[in-house]
């Protein structure tokens, strides 16, 4: 089993804290939309979505810094504003499925959301490893 580990860690290591990061991410917009913000209103719906994004982002550029990519580099401003514009790219794929799914096609946002969720999990891997983190 720790063979296994060492040979996938940095994917095992990314799926934990991907875990985590949805769990961030969903924790913030469902609390969100329980208590202050009203999903089936376009506006606060997109709100509730930036605001569990920018919690994610900040919580997920530390863990994958740390943990996923375990990047020693010196040129952390350069790093952390590339992660940040990827994920601002996947952040606007999750405001466009949102909104085509739940505004348009009438799912609800709770399950639109974890759908979701996974397909911005995919692309986040992706740019991290070949985009922000490749220098390692």
């Amino acid at each position: 089993m720790l063979d296994f580990y060492r040979k996938h860690k940095e994917i095992i290591n990314y799926l934990i804290v991907g875990g985590l990061t949805t769990v961030v991410s969903l924790a913030v917009y469902y609390g969100s939309v329980l208590t202050f913000l009203n999903p089936r209103d376009a506006l606060q719906l997109q709100a509730a979505n930036i605001l569990s994004w920018i919690c994610a982002v900040a919580f997920a550029y530390v863990t994958n810094r740390i943990f996923v990519f375990e990047s020693k580099s010196q040129a952390v401003a350069r790093e952390a504003c590339a992660f940040f514009a990827s994920r601002l790219g996947t952040l606007f794929m999750d405001m466009a499925v949102m909104f085509l799914t739940v505004t348009c096609l009438g799912m609800s946002d709770k399950i639109a959301k974890l759908i979701v969720q996974v397909l911005v999990t995919v692309a986040n891997y992706v740019l991290s490893k070949f985009f922000v983190f490749r220098g390692r």
